[in-house]
């Protein structure tokens, strides 16, 4: 075990905490780890929303040129952040134990929801389930790391903003007003973290699949099937949760349009032994529902 395993990782403080989670997991097994951090192109620009970049994986491009060119081992990744297809040669090497994959509206003390309000989000995803929910309310774009999303929400005259539970848990930001959105579908692979490795690095491989989860790993393997099925890449407001009681899967899906007036919604259950074809056969039912014109819109106006 002589070779340091070099962790690649985002600089915002929930990036940096999920690498160092990963690294004591290592060290605890007895590797040598070093954290690597860096700034993605989405990090950086904060004044677009994302889906007018255009493309996927806006969060993990930069550290997939790392370990492609050898200066990381592995990187660590909230998975929602994570395109369905990998580069050629990245593997995905672990998905840790996934903690809660809830949305929470973190608010001002008080909110009526039934008069008009102003909601901040960056997701596509719950933007569009909010103004399904609530048409007469408003919804702003927000970016920016948790931390920065927190004070923007405290610096203007929004009545809440819709964070992930589990990454205002991670670092401790959990705020003493906040609503858990129990009927919020989350993002595909929410509230996991993922490991990816060289696809040639037997060691990293190795070492990193020790860290694995098989319940999350089955779960987030449905979700993003559902999500690559569709072709929603993370700007289509598409919502996915899968979850195992005994040997049951129990799968929630939907996709919605831009502006949450549609919904094409499945829910499914299968047998555990048939999680590999669970996600794909939902997504082809909300495809012959209505949802390839949904999507077909949605391709439209961001192309715009």
């Amino acid at each position: 075990m002589n070779k340091v395993i070099r962790i690649g990782t985002r600089d915002s403080e929930l990036a940096l905490w999920q690498a160092h989670t990963v690294e004591k997991k290592l060290n605890d097994l007895g590797y040598k780890t070093e954290v690597i951090p860096t700034k993605s192109v989405g990090d950086i620009v904060l004044d677009k929303p994302l889906y007018e970049f255009g493309i996927t994986g806006i969060f993990t491009k930069t550290l997939d040129a790392a370990m492609i060119s050898g200066r990381i081992d592995i990187a660590v990744h909230s998975m929602k952040d994570v395109p369905t297809l990998l580069p050629t040669g990245i593997v995905q090497a672990a998905v840790l134990k996934r903690e809660s994959p809830t949305d929470i509206l973190v608010h001002k003390g008080q909110i009526d929801f039934t008069q008009p309000n102003t909601i901040a989000t960056g997701s596509l995803r719950r933007q569009a389930q909010w103004l399904h929910r609530y048409p007469h309310h408003e919804v702003v774009d927000l970016r920016g790391n948790v931390n920065t999303r927190l004070q923007k929400l405290q610096d203007n005259q929004w009545n809440g903003a819709v964070f992930a539970a589990a990454g205002l848990h991670r670092i401790n930001l959990t705020p003493e007003h906040f609503l858990s959105l129990d009927w919020m579908i989350p993002a595909p692979a929410q509230g996991a973290m993922v490991v990816a490795a060289m696809q040639h690095d037997d060691f990293s491989r190795e070492a990193v699949g020790k860290l694995n989860h098989n319940e999350s790993e089955i779960c987030t393997h449905i979700e993003r099937k559902f999500l690559r099925t569709l072709e929603g890449g993370c700007t289509a407001p598409i919502g996915a949760l899968a979850t195992i009681v005994d040997n049951t899967i129990r799968f929630e899906g939907a996709l919605f349009s831009i502006n949450g007036k549609q919904r094409v919604h499945v829910e499914r259950t299968a047998e555990l032994k048939d999680y590999q074809t669970l996600g794909e056969m939902a997504g082809n039912e909300i495809l012959t529902n209505g949802g390839s014109a949904i999507m077909e819109k949605i391709r439209a106006d961001l192309d715009k």
